[in-house]
Order: C-alpha cells, then structure tokens, then sequence
C-alpha cells in the first residue's frame, strides 16, 4: 500500500483545479471564437474547482455571451 504525502496531495489538487481551468477556458475561448476578454477569462481563474465544473456543464447551454457573464455574476464566489 503507497501513501502520498500532504504536499503530494496539494500538488493533486493543484493540478486538478489547473485542469479544470485549462478545459473550461479552452472550451469557452472555442465557442466565443477566439475572443473572450481578458476580465472575463481572469473571473474563471479565480473560480474553485466544483465551480470549474459547474460552468463547464453549464456552457452547454449558453446562446450568447450574456449567459456566461450572468453565470458568473451568479455564481462568483464572494
């Protein structure tokens, strides 16, 4: 049985919410056509990763930037 030390979890759980973040922006960067302004893409940086999750399942559904922008404005943590 292997144990990982807590500084092995931590660069886990970096590495994760790294992901999360490079997938949604990629995704997001993709369906806006290459523009998505930098304040908007610094508001997804700053999201926590069940957060990253959630607005990349919601994405799915947006139709116009204005989506995106009034997700975050409900969503973004305080």
């Amino acid at each position: 049985m292997s144990y990982i030390t807590i500084g092995e979890r931590i660069g886990y759980e970096r590495g994760k919410q790294q992901q999360g973040k490079t997938l949604v922006l990629s995704l997001l960067q993709k369906w806006v056509r290459d523009y998505l302004p930098q304040d908007v893409r610094g508001r997804i940086q700053t999201l926590p990763l069940e957060q990253l999750g959630a607005l990349g399942e919601a994405l799915l559904d947006f139709t116009a930037i204005e989506d995106l922008l009034n997700w975050l404005e409900a969503n973004q943590a305080a």
